[in-house]
């Protein structure tokens, strides 16, 4: 069985455990049509070339033109603070249930007070943050309460950003937003039919105005129409999501003729292609309203890494270092006990440690060490938050206030990795890796494949 094989099953396995009975309903990409959407895909690409500047691995665009809030987001310096779980709209897309009024919370954890949370956005040293919803604007005074709490922590060192699908933005609610202090706002007009009575209203009020949606294909001409107008009227983004097949959205979704993709989740694939036609016609027709395509892939992969970076901080040690992709990567030489304690005779304190037979070290010491009789194991963990304690993997806890803690967990990805003899020594004396860990190694590059 082939890599790519291999690949696809694993996906294929993945989506079935998520959708159960529905996934035989869906309309998976074929062969022959993932050969047609490559060449669709690459011409479009193409075409763009020299035009735009893709960045992220190449799963992000227009990057010489995001926001504030999106370049934190792809640095791993963002928090998004869920504020209630409740939504006046009903989008087809939408990817979970907006129908429950919930606490504040964001990574499992739930901050009742905005104290609570402006002094884990400074515990964690995050420069952006953003309140979403469902809809922000159904509990204003809740939503207003934590601007200006986070602000007055902050002042200018933070970037501070809201989603809505815009129904309550009135004047006096906008007004009142620009008075806490928050920097920009982002609209959804798919929610509202694309009606922009709103927007227009936010657009001078609160500094940056972006509209963020999902490309959605029967609408991309209504889309393209409407460019023109969004960047007379002030709008200074476009956000570009690509649609996302979830067990919520699934009943929905399905009614249309939409062909899904198999990844790293289910996504749509002509949704990424409409985004792509959108950035075109916006090049091809001069329009100054820079579009940035938040790929699936760019979510998953970047989103992820800078959460594992982060936490990892907090719970790695002296001898461990941390992958491009947040991976808390541990080397363990193991071996006679005598061999290994005189190895270690000679490294720094910090950077090593004894626990029997096994030896850990930083990965700075193996340079040109004799590895003759000594097993190479590599060893990778990810690092989360939680709000409470599970109590089934190494942990500790992170004080934010005096009655606020957090649980940052470490637990391990995958089994130990031995290196082979010439891997080690190809390490030992050049610091290379085989390929076969460049998945816990390295971010991923490029968009999602078609297979």
């Amino acid at each position: 069985m082939g890599s790519n094989e291999n690949y696809l099953n694993r996906f294929v396995e993945s989506a079935k455990k998520e959708y159960g009975q529905g996934y035989d309903s869906l309309r998976f990409l074929t062969p022959e049509e993932a050969v047609r959407a490559v060449s669709k895909r690459t011409e479009l690409l193409e075409s763009l070339k020299g035009k735009i500047k893709w960045d992220y691995s190449g799963t992000k665009t227009d990057s010489e033109n995001l926001s504030p809030g999106c370049r934190l987001c792809g640095s791993g310096e963002w928090s998004c603070l869920f504020i209630n779980n409740k939504c006046n709209c009903s989008c087809f897309y939408c990817p979970a249930s907006q129908d429950e009024k919930g606490v504040p919370a964001t990574n499992t954890v739930s901050f009742p007070a905005p104290e609570e949370y402006a002094a884990y956005l400074k515990k964690f040293s995050f420069k952006g943050a953003s309140i979403s919803g469902g809809e922000p604007l159904l509990t204003p005074k809740l939503t207003l309460a934590f601007i200006r709490t986070i602000k007055k922590a902050f002042g200018n060192n933070i970037y501070l950003w809201m989603y809505t699908n815009g129904t309550l933005a009135d004047d006096e609610i906008l007004a009142s937003l620009r008075d806490a202090g928050l920097d920009e706002i982002r609209f959804d007009i798919g929610a509202t039919s694309y009606k922009l009575d709103n927007l227009k209203r936010a657009c001078g009020v609160i500094p940056t105005v972006t509209v963020e949606i999902p490309a959605i294909p029967e609408e991309k001409e209504l889309l393209q129409k409407l460019m023109p107008e969004l960047a007379e009227m002030g709008v200074k983004h476009l956000n570009l999501h690509q649609l996302r097949l979830t067990p919520y959205n699934f009943e929905k979704l399905i009614k249309r003729n939409y062909t899904y993709i198999h990844g790293e989740r289910v996504t749509v694939l002509e949704s990424e292609l409409t985004a792509l036609e959108v950035i075109k016609y916006g090049k091809d027709n001069n329009i100054n309203l820079p579009v940035n395509y938040c790929s699936f892939v760019y979510k998953n992969r970047f989103q992820a890494a800078g959460a594992r970076r982060r936490n990892a901080g907090f719970i790695m040690k002296g001898y461990e270092t941390l992958t491009e992709s947040g991976f808390i990567r541990t080397f363990c030489l193991k071996g006679d006990s005598n061999v290994l304690t005189s190895l270690s005779s000679s490294f720094s304190e910090g950077l090593f440690m004894m626990n029997g037979g096994e030896l850990y070290v930083h990965p700075s010491l193996m340079k040109n060490l004799d590895l003759c009789g000594i097993k190479v194991v590599i060893r990778y963990s990810a690092a989360r938050q939680m709000g409470s304690v599970s109590y089934h993997n190494p942990f500790m806890e992170v004080k934010v206030t005096k009655s606020k803690k957090i649980a940052v967990e470490r637990y391990r990805t995958g089994d130990e990795i031995i290196l082979g003899q010439d891997e080690a020594a190809s390490f030992a004396d050049k610091g290379t890796l085989p390929e076969r860990l460049d998945e816990y190694e390295f971010i991923k590059e490029g968009l999602q494949e078609y297979i």
